[in-house]
């Protein structure tokens, strides 16, 4: 440090803030100043010492200022160093100062309210685009049906479709990057709002200031009662209470400012299940006739880029039985399939029933009933047989169901092939047809009556059905499950009111206030009644 004898004035001037050095000055004599001065510095400091002969009281005023007197000191380093920090130094602190401030902007944009709800909006106009648009279909689908000649809402194509994702919008990089964009908003409210709320409201806040006591929200006055008293009452109301002196502080519901944080979590709980489901899920659908077998890696197919085959691809799926059930009206209710699960060795691992609503489980891989067609139809020809016939799907007006098969009639001219057509809705029966196409009568299969044809007996043994199956791994469900368990709990939670009572002994007077987040219609009558079960104190002098 620096002092120069200049006129008038004592001016530190330092690269550290002010607080960082106390000085003082005293005049000993008309030559000399003793200087105190206490340095809390790393770094060298220089001063300014200004002595004016016209405002100085210095006793022998003929004698003429010295020359400027330069005193050098340096404030020791911690550890025993000295000088300054080096540029590198700065750099690094520069930096961290600037990398502190980006983030704190961006955790403000990212907890901000309308940025929030803009996203969720935004996420709700996808899930709708994806249950609208047919997913994961072949791309010539999308090209008949959403054709450039006639776009939906005037714009929306194939281009738009296959161009953004939006055939397989719920893996999608937009609604992908969405939720992670929620996802980290959620996390920002979280860090910014929700854990310095609780953070406050786990602070015992003694007030020491009945005028402060009087502002809150409620607030009353015992006349002749006891602090700790009140506390007793308080705390047989479920409060937590605190006492300090003639101040007492308590609270109750602090889990009702922990809950916000819990529905946060539980958000990014489903939106990181989902999201490990879209990316990293197997499916597959496969139609099945009875009594024929398929093995499962052959019909899952990866949904992401996170997808892991499992050791179980390598099942065999055996269908044993396909059955439907009907409603008196005729039309199916339900359809069945009995399923057998066999291993690399051909043992059967598993076996069971499934059915609309009730699927198969085995080691993480879910069987889904979904459909179902006619496959085969079984008869007996003059006599001999079984004859298999293939039956195809038919399109008519409407949405029911309806198969064909044809048995064809031996004819020397195969380019006008004639026979006998046979048309099923379901397993309950089938219509016949002549080779001239007019109706020739109707059968029920296993009912083993005979029909006779142009001369041909037809007997109608078996209508043979397919199951349509959905076949997918999901590791996000047990997730996605977690998450919405714990929303439904702290949701409630969050309910719960969190109250603040204030209290000081003001003499033989009790001074009362307090305050709640929720239920502040309600608060006023509570406290009132709680105020009315302190007990009286009353003096033993009178």
């Amino acid at each position: 440090m620096q002092f120069l004898n200049i006129r008038n004035a004592f001016a530190p001037r330092t690269q550290y803030p002010a607080s960082f050095i106390c000085g003082s000055c005293r005049a000993n004599n008309g030559r000399s100043v003793t200087i105190s001065v206490v340095v809390h510095a790393k770094r060298t400091v220089s001063s300014k010492l200004r002595i004016s002969e016209r405002d100085g009281k210095i006793k022998d005023k003929k004698k003429t200022l010295q020359s400027p007197v330069t005193t050098e000191f340096r404030a020791p380093e911690p550890g025993g160093g000295a000088g300054s920090p080096t540029p590198q130094k700065k750099e690094v602190r520069g930096t961290w100062l600037f990398l502190k401030g980006q983030q704190k902007k961006l955790l403000a944009l990212l907890s901000n309210l309308p940025l929030a709800i803009a996203e969720m909006f935004t996420l709700a106009v996808l899930m709708a685009l994806g249950t609208a648009i047919d997913q994961g279909e072949a791309p010539d689908f999308y090209f008949q049906k959403y054709s450039e000649d006639n776009p939906v809402f005037g714009f929306i194509t194939w281009r738009w479709i296959l161009t953004l994702g939006f055939d397989h919008m719920f893996s999608s990089p937009i609604f992908l990057g969405t939720v992670a964009l929620l996802g980290a908003s959620l996390m920002a409210c979280t860090y910014t709002t929700q854990i310095p709320l609780v953070k406050v409201a786990k602070r015992w806040s003694f007030s020491h200031s009945s005028d402060a006591i009087r502002k809150q929200e409620y607030s009353d006055t015992l006349p002749r009662a006891s602090i700790r008293d009140l506390g007793i009452v308080l705390m047989g109301a479920g409060y937590e209470v605190f006492l300090k002196g003639p101040s007492l502080y308590a609270f109750k519901g602090l889990a009702g400012r922990l809950a916000p944080i819990g529905v946060h979590l539980a958000l990014l709980l489903i939106m990181s299940g989902g999201t490990l489901s879209a990316v990293g899920s197997f499916r597959g659908s496969v139609m099945v006739p009875q009594g024929l077998n398929f093995v499962l890696g052959d019909v899952l197919r990866p949904s992401g880029f996170l997808s892991t085959p499992l050791d179980s691809f390598n099942t065999e799926v055996h269908v044993n039985r396909f059955y439907m059930d009907y409603h008196s009206s005729g039309e199916v209710s339900q359809f069945h399939s009995d399923l057998s699960l066999f291993d690399l060795n051909g043992r059967e691992v598993m076996r069971k029933t499934i059915s609309v609503n009730d699927p198969l489980r085995y080691e993480g891989i879910g069987f889904y009933q979904t459909d179902w067609s006619l496959s085969t139809l079984q008869i007996m020809k003059d006599g001999e047989g079984p004859f298999n016939l293939a039956m195809a799907p038919l399109q008519v007006n409407g949405d029911k169901k309806l198969y064909g098969a044809f048995l064809p009639l031996a004819s020397d001219d195969f380019t006008n092939l004639k026979g006998i057509s046979m048309l099923a809705r379901d397993t309950q029966s089938v219509v016949l047809y002549d080779q001239n196409g007019k109706f020739a009568g109707v059968r029920r299969p296993n009912s083993k009556l005979p029909i006779n044809i142009d001369g041909v007996e037809i007997v109608v043994l078996d209508a043979i059905g397919s199951t349509g199956l959905e076949i997918k791994t999901d590791p996000g469900v047990p997730i996605v499950y977690a998450g919405f368990a714990a929303l439904m709990l702290t949701t409630c939670i969050s309910f719960l009111s969190h109250s603040q009572i204030w209290a000081l002994q003001d003499g033989s007077s009790v001074v009362v206030g307090g305050k709640t987040n929720r239920s502040k219609e309600e608060f006023p009558d509570e406290m009132s009644f709680l105020l009315d079960q302190v007990p009286e104190v009353v003096d033993s002098s009178s």
